[in-house]
């Protein structure tokens, strides 16, 4: 009996050796025939992969809906474009004719997107010239055909085509465009229901999120790519309502209007700028957030185009400095720059040095969110808007007006002669009384100073030291000195520069 473990386990050890053999022999596909002497294949030994989750489903819902946008647009004279559409500074004219990459650009346009034009448009050597087709993204948000892409895609077009997943082409009108935003709507008019996708609440988007990006690059037709988001709130300068979801979703040249989903197939935002020293994909991409392109679209889809409330206010971020001069606890608001004289903002009573706060209740962290709030509500409609003026709050009811339609046009006449320099030597600064008797020209900016660290310039001038009208340098002097009288760490100058206004703070120290 003492000796039957041991039996056992010996007999289990030589079942396990044989059974090694044979899934050895079985790994690598060679076996035996009876009497052992010549090798045969087996078969192979096939594993299944695991059920890892992917983006397959997603995209199987929602590229239906993703289009391409073909626009035709007039081809530039021959002055106005180059030989080619390739720079020797970018190194593609010094490539050998049959390299692959030269003729992978003679193929497609600088931009990525394929050459159509016919061969009547080939020049002498054969060369393509420019197309007349410019391509990039879109997708639709109707089943009865309204579609949404970029405005700097559609912008300077006669006619559109879109071409949708399963390669049909549709003709289609132009609804209305909203450069502020780069937004445009299309509509497709056909006797089909069209798969479409909704907006998500980009309020609940996080920052490590998963999106996937639909879209046309480089003209290639629907093309899937997948990352994360990578940050919120990105102002590119690219116009006053920047707030763009920043994603990492290779996005390049044609995948302009695409959209980026969610894993519920929802449009978090739509793909509209990528930042690339090289001209392709480096993991950086800009997307407009749903909520910002949900109204513009409502709007655009009703009227063609987009009212917005308007200030008439200039306006400049608060610093740390800005509220210390001016006895804020927090860096939040919009300091005002300067009322425009035929805006709703000067005609309520509110001025230059006023720092706006809050909007009808609601606080106002910076000056894009002011832009953002007053251009989401309608024109005409007044307002409470909450200042910050002599150290105190103070609420001032506003009538919004409409944005005007051009621009306002700055003029520099800034040529008065100074009178004689003063040196403000503490602060950095020489300075002389303006020739009309309103403010201080500044001559000279020592380079080592605070004031040139904070841009101020010659021919700057200085209409106003904490909200006080100065005349000369005496003024300066006493408002620094009150200043330091009340505590304050720095004092706020408001600085006039080819008619435009901006406040700078200086440390009451350099006093």
């Amino acid at each position: 009996m003492s000796n039957a473990p041991t039996s056992l386990s010996r007999s289990r050890k030589r079942f396990m050796a044989a059974a090694a053999s044979v899934a050895l022999a079985g790994a690598i596909g060679i076996g035996a025939v009876a009497g052992g002497t010549a090798p045969v294949f087996a078969e192979a030994v096939r594993v299944e992969a695991p059920q890892a989750p992917g983006f397959a489903d997603v995209v199987s819902q929602v590229s239906p809906a993703v289009v391409s946008v073909q626009v035709k647009a007039k081809i530039a004279p021959a002055s106005d474009r180059g030989d080619s559409p390739f720079s020797d500074q970018q190194g593609f004219d010094n490539l050998p004719d049959n390299h692959p990459l030269k003729r992978f650009f003679r193929q497609f346009g600088e931009d990525g997107t394929q050459n159509r034009a016919p061969r009547s448009n080939r020049g002498d050597r054969g060369q393509m010239k420019p197309r007349p087709v410019a391509q990039g993204s879109g997708f639709f948000i109707s089943e009865d055909g309204y579609l949404v892409t970029n405005n700097h895609v559609v912008e300077d077009g006669s006619a559109y085509t879109v071409v949708t997943d399963d390669g049909k082409e549709y003709d289609a009108k132009l609804i209305g465009t909203d450069p502020r935003t780069d937004l445009a709507v299309l509509k497709v008019e056909a006797d089909a229901k069209f798969t479409y996708v909704g907006f998500a609440d980009d309020a609940k988007v996080r920052v490590g999120d998963w999106v996937v990006a639909v879209g046309n690059p480089f003209g290639l037709g629907g093309t899937v790519t997948a990352g994360i988001v990578s940050a919120r709130g990105r102002d590119i300068g690219a116009g006053p309502y920047d707030d763009f979801l920043q994603i990492d979703a290779a996005v390049n040249r044609g995948n302009s209007g695409g959209p980026a989903f969610n894993l519920n197939g929802e449009v978090v935002g739509i793909n509209t700028a990528i930042f690339s020293p090289s001209g392709g994909n480096v993991g950086i991409a800009f997307a407009i957030p749903a909520s910002t392109a949900k109204q513009v679209v409502q709007d655009l889809m009703k009227s063609g185009s987009v009212q917005r409330g308007w200030l008439g206010v200039e306006i400049q971020p608060v610093t740390s400095d800005i509220a210390e001069s001016l006895g804020l606890k927090s860096e939040k608001g919009a300091l005002v720059a300067s009322a425009q004289d035929t805006g709703p903002a000067k005609k309520a009573g509110i001025v230059a040095g006023d720092i706006i706060t809050g909007v009808d209740g609601q606080d106002v962290a910076s000056p894009k969110e002011l832009s953002r709030l007053i251009a989401g509500i309608t024109p005409g409609k007044s307002v409470d808007i909450t200042v910050w003026r002599n150290g105190k709050a103070e609420t001032v009811k506003v009538g919004l007006g409409e944005i005007p339609g051009g621009d306002k046009q700055a003029s520099a006449d800034q040529s008065a002669e100074p009178g004689e320099p003063t040196s403000l030597a503490d602060l950095g600064l020489t300075v002389t009384p303006s020739e009309d008797g309103k403010g201080l020209v500044v001559t000279d900016v020592d380079p080592s100073s605070e004031a040139a660290d904070r841009g101020i310039q010659a021919g700057d001038v200085i209409t106003s030291v904490n909200s006080v009208e100065v005349k000369g340098p005496a003024d300066v002097s006493a408002a620094i000195e009150q200043a330091a009288k009340a505590g304050r760490k720095a004092v706020l100058f408001q600085i006039s520069r080819e008619d435009t206004n901006r406040f700078v703070a200086l440390p009451v120290g350099q006093g």
